[in-house]
């Protein structure tokens, strides 16, 4: 088979250019992510023009083209995001800039603009990512950029592009220790420094401070963490982790939401929450991810209030756990909680008639369901035993995939469809008990986690977004009732994966669950290690804030400006100088270091060599010198083959020091 080549090799020229372009497609692939698709299509068609005028030789195109097509791609940018600043058009416009540049290029100058603005485009990548990957593709953008930079500055012989990389990775290395002292000595501000304020508050939302039917099952069906925890000692079992968010206490007949808060009239105050705890309490860090909430989540039930720096956190009357200031980015806060207790069981319910409160003319057969409760089972353990006992027995199916509802959505569920999502169970179960007479309310949160057995981290992710039941029983207190474990007890117990169908893609039963990783399994481990990964990043470089950086430093003014570890650093710079000193002594070239031994012997005999002074202006002084006529003779003999060896172009039959150090190594015993 024939294999088509090029007639004529590339000119230099062309290959510098079409490796700008390849580093500059190597910088604008990861902003297709984000960017809309008229902006990729047109920079990938302006990156290949580019491509094809430079294999073709041909000009590059009149700016009667350009500029027309400059001020439509910046009309299309003020079309999409409605201006021309903030963070999506500012790094729109950038990337049309650095793309338009590839076709007005006329000047040596005008290679290095496009440089350089690859440059500020690797940084935009973080706007969006700081994960590992985006690091580390980060890193390879920045070596293929260098190499690009290097590859224009050559003269002459060009290496190949192999060592061209290498040169560019060694100048990155060289950086590297540079830029990992900037990072954690210099200055960090708090907030983002690009973008207007809306940009900063982009942040993923997840648990919101209302319920409605389908709410939960969409979150359900996002992988992104909600927060990370780490226990000091052994964790829960995985039923005790139920991890308290808003409670929800008003209902409109659809959605439900926080109670407002009353007045309260006259001279009585409100009732204080009282909570009757046993054992001992488990301590544990919390890592949030950005929430743009208010909502700060920890097990039932928190001894205190979780410290936190920078900002504050408060207690609701409901036990609602809230910072001071909406979560933009990732916090980290401690807490101690107790997974024994006992909420308000030692007094009387204020306000008892805010729990029990319904909307007027919906969802009548609940209504008479809940009097036939009352009537049946004088006890109000007994009514909530009864009602659990129809979800589990009652032909009820749990589903992230529930029918929708009309305006009695609660008759409909209970009576009609029978299948729901964990809101459409709670938000029934307290409906139910309202109308029976019991005080009830829906707590939000979310239940369960993922331990990595790697770091020892617990991973809730949105996935694990949970709504329960909680009913006031006389000298119990407030109790906790998760009608969603009589219907999936694996939902509790084990994860939500577990208490759902396994998918069937392309409509293959059981292919879902033979594509999850098995226990134990290598692809499970691996998942495990880049998901350990990712969170040591994540709590080591992601959330070195300025309240860390601060302690940082206090805790280097302590330890190194005592005279103890001022001694130690001065001895290890010391270690290091002279290791450098050796390690350069051992890299020497054998005959050079027979030359700087011949130097040191005549220095020693009244002749140093000046610093400026080659070898053959040192052989002409030491010939009129005052010295014995057989060193001198050694000695302009040594000098003249050293000469010879270093300058003179190497030859086939006499090759670079072939033999020369014994030679010189003979001449230099003679020089005494």
């Amino acid at each position: 088979m024939k294999v088509l080549r090029p007639a004529f090799p590339l000119s230099r020229d062309k290959q510098d250019t079409l490796l700008l372009l390849a580093s500059t497609v190597l910088v604008l692939l990861p902003h297709t992510a984000h960017l809309p698709p008229w902006v990729t299509l047109l920079c990938g068609a302006t990156l290949a023009w580019r491509a094809l005028l430079t294999l073709l030789g041909r000009r590059m195109p009149a700016n009667l083209v350009l500029v027309p097509l400059a001020i439509a791609a910046m009309a299309g940018v003020l079309h999409t995001y409605h201006t021309v600043l903030g963070r999506d058009a500012g790094v729109a416009m950038l990337v049309l800039l650095v793309a338009f540049k590839m076709l007005e290029m006329h000047a040596r100058r005008d290679l290095f603009v496009v440089v350089f603005l690859c440059f500020f485009l690797v940084l935009t990548n973080f706007f969006y990512s700081q994960s590992i990957g985006t690091a580390l593709l980060m890193l390879v953008s920045v070596v293929a950029l260098l190499t690009t930079q290097l590859s224009f500055q050559l003269t002459g012989v060009v290496p190949p592009l192999r060592t061209r990389l290498l040169m560019g990775a060694k100048i990155l290395a060289l950086a590297a220790p540079l830029a990992a002292l900037g990072f954690f000595l210099f200055p960090r501000v708090d907030g983002p420094l690009w973008g207007l304020p809306e940009d900063a508050r982009g942040a993923r939302s997840g648990l919101s401070d209302s319920m409605a039917p389908g709410q939960f099952s969409n979150l359900a069906q996002s992988d992104d963490p909600a927060f990370r925890v780490k226990f000091d000692g052994p964790p829960p079992a995985q039923p005790q982790l139920y991890w308290r968010g808003p409670v929800l206490g008003a209902y409109d007949g659809r959605t439900w939401t926080r109670l407002l808060p009353r007045p309260h009239f006259g001279r009585k105050a409100p009732q204080s929450v009282s909570i009757s705890v046993r054992g001992a309490p488990l301590h544990y860090q919390v890592t949030m991810e950005p929430s743009n909430t208010r909502w700060l989540f920890a097990l039932e039930m928190p001894r205190a209030l979780p410290q936190m720096s920078g900002d504050a956190a408060s207690v609701t009357p409901d036990l609602e756990l809230q910072a001071s200031n909406p979560v933009r980015e990732r916090i980290r806060y401690e807490l101690s909680s107790y997974v024994d207790f006992s909420l308000q069981a030692d007094a009387p319910l204020d306000n008892a008639y805010q729990w029990l409160q319904l909307p007027y003319g919906r969802n009548p057969k609940t209504l008479a369901a809940g009097e036939r409760l009352r009537q049946d089972y004088p006890e109000p353990m007994q009514r909530v035993q009864a009602v659990l006992r129809q979800f589990s027995t009652g032909g009820y199916a749990y589903t992230l995939q529930p029918p929708l509802l009309g305006g009695d959505a609660v008759d409909e569920f209970l009576y009609t469809t029978r299948a729901g999502f964990c809101e459409h169970f709670a938000g029934a179960f307290v409906f139910l008990m309202r109308a029976a007479g019991i005080p009830a309310r829906v707590v939000t949160g979310y239940q369960g986690g993922e331990l990595n057995p790697i770091d020892g981290y617990f991973t809730v992710r949105q996935s694990d977004a949970h709504a329960w039941a909680e009913v006031w029983l006389q000298e119990q207190g407030w109790v906790r009732v998760d009608p969603t474990a009589a219907v999936a007890p694996e939902r509790v117990q084990r994860s939500l994966a577990r208490a759902l169908p396994a998918p069937a893609p392309f409509g293959i039963e059981g292919l879902g669950r033979l594509m999850q990783p098995a226990p134990g399994s290598l692809l499970a481990k691996v998942r495990f290690a880049i998901a350990a990964a990712n969170n040591g990043w994540n709590q080591w470089v992601l959330n070195y804030t300025p309240q860390r950086q601060h302690a940082l430093l206090e805790s280097l003014q302590d330890n190194l400006f005592g005279w103890r570890s001022a001694a130690l650093l001065a001895l290890g710079c010391a270690l290091l100088l002279i290791a450098g000193k050796l390690s350069r002594q051992q890299r020497m070239d054998p005959v050079d270091k027979l030359y700087s031994a011949l130097c040191h012997r005549l220095g020693q005999l009244g002749l140093p060599r000046a610093p400026d002074e080659g070898p053959t202006a040192y052989a002409a002084r030491v010939a009129g010198a005052e010295l014995a006529s057989g060193p001198k003779a050694a000695a302009a003999e040594f000098l003249r083959r050293y000469s010879a060896w270093r300058y003179a172009p190497p030859t086939q039959s006499q090759p670079h020091g072939a033999g020369l150090p014994t030679i010189l190594k003979e001449l230099l015993s003679r020089v005494r």
